[in-house]
């Protein structure tokens, strides 16, 4: 007799996914898969991304996109890469809640 029906393992590629119970077993879980992925996604999703600025002569200011290097697009990435990952292991109603957020951090 198999005692295990309905009960599914985890995967290493594959999100944790949250329908709207046990919390704080899923936020577990999605933190070491986000830092398997990519330690940053959770730091990011943590402490929020680093916008790109750029100082001259003192004054510290956001850098304009066409001075961007290529550092600059890896953090925006890692932001784009999180949230898309977010939105990958919520159901509808947590979508909704999240959709129109602007970083991971704020999801």
């Amino acid at each position: 007799m198999n005692l295990n029906i309905g009960l599914e393992g985890s995967s290493n590629t594959r999100p944790p996914f949250f329908g709207g119970n046990n919390y704080s077993f899923w936020k577990t879980r999605m933190t070491i898969f986000l830092q398997s992925l990519d330690y940053q996604l959770w730091h990011i999703i943590v402490n929020g991304p680093r916008m790109p600025t750029r100082t001259i002569e003192g004054v510290v200011s956001p850098k304009p996109e066409n001075e961007y290097n290529d550092n600059d697009f890896r953090i925006l990435q890692l932001n784009s890469k999180a949230k898309h990952v977010l939105f990958c292991v919520v159901g509808p109603n947590e979508f909704n809640q999240i959709s129109s957020c602007d970083s991971a951090k704020e999801m």
